[in-house]
């Protein structure tokens, strides 16, 4: 992996537009039947073979940003500080990226442990077991709080369960208000993740919860080279964010499941004006990292 800070490219601010990563269900190969299972095993069965390794890439670069993250401030609140930096999870389905931020443990880690034959004989309620257990025994000591906000209410119980996020929030927020629960558990939020499913994001999903936040807060976001990020870019421009985009390098997501699907990626690549040459046409889609920040720091440290 490589470091965290990398060169950016600064994204115009213009008028809010419908968007997302571009990655239609026409266009690529659904797993939607692994995303809400009562645990993560289905998930890597069917994900596996395709080396999918998004979370592999965004481990380094969420503890780097955690890592430059003030404590918490609260404007509502005595003095500054309401506790330490907080991080919400967007689409954090099993809890995959609390578990790659708060533990000893890497993503090849999780693959060979939800795959195992061990794991393979476990009733859920047994693996729930075991998982409270293995996590445990790999807790960093400098761990922080996860708040985890996805659509699938089986994968988030099973992350709470198993104590990888300290709230989880199964709520749709481009269908529906957050909820006051929700708003109040990221209050203290200074770092937003996403590593998956910005094709079904859109300001919708944000406004609240910058509503929300109190203090300075940062939004990193991997996200398919098959679309567009620039509605939810223009989005948090409104809350004093500037957004840029890495132009050092692009990240491998997972391999192709069919010449099919290798020919949609080239294509909606193409049509978003990005060179799909050594990246898409070598047989994966990649992702580009997006971060956004208050132009103060983007300007101080670009």
């Amino acid at each position: 992996m490589t470091p965290a800070q990398p060169k950016g490219q600064a994204l115009p601010a213009v008028g809010n537009s419908p968007g997302g990563d571009g990655s239609a269900a026409g266009g690529m190969t659904p797993f939607d039947d692994t995303y809400d299972q009562p645990d993560p095993r289905p998930y890597f069965r069917a994900l596996g073979p395709w080396e999918y390794q998004t979370p592999h890439h965004a481990q380094s670069v969420f503890r780097h940003l955690l890592s430059t993250c003030g404590p918490s401030k609260d404007a509502e609140g005595p003095a500054e500080t309401a506790g330490p930096a907080a991080v919400l999870d967007i689409c954090c389905s099993y809890g995959f990226n609390a578990a790659l931020l708060n533990h000893h443990l890497t993503w090849n880690d999780l693959y060979a442990h939800y795959t195992s034959p061990h794991a393979t004989g476990l009733s859920t309620t047994e693996l729930i077991k075991w998982d409270r257990e293995f996590y445990a025994a790999h807790r960093r000591p400098d761990a922080v709080r996860v708040v985890g906000l996805d659509a699938a209410p089986r994968a988030v119980s099973y992350a709470r369960a198993v104590g990888l996020l300290d709230e989880a929030f199964a709520e749709n927020l481009e269908t529906a208000p957050a909820g006051p629960a929700l708003r109040d558990a990221v209050r203290s939020t200074r770092l937003i993740t996403l590593t998956g499913g910005a094709s079904f994001l859109s300001p919708r999903t944000f406004q609240p919860l910058l509503d929300s936040i109190r203090g300075p807060v940062e939004v990193a976001a991997f996200v398919l080279r098959t679309g567009s990020y620039q509605a939810i870019a223009d989005c948090l421009a409104t809350y004093g964010l500037t957004t840029e985009k890495s132009v050092e390098r692009t990240y491998p997501q997972r391999r192709f499941t069919s010449a099919q699907e290798q020919q949609y990626a080239v294509t909606a690549v193409l049509a978003a004006g990005e060179d799909p040459r050594g990246k898409e046409s070598d047989g994966y889609f990649h992702t580009a990292l997006y971060l956004s920040r208050p132009a103060t720091d983007a300007v101080r440290t670009p």
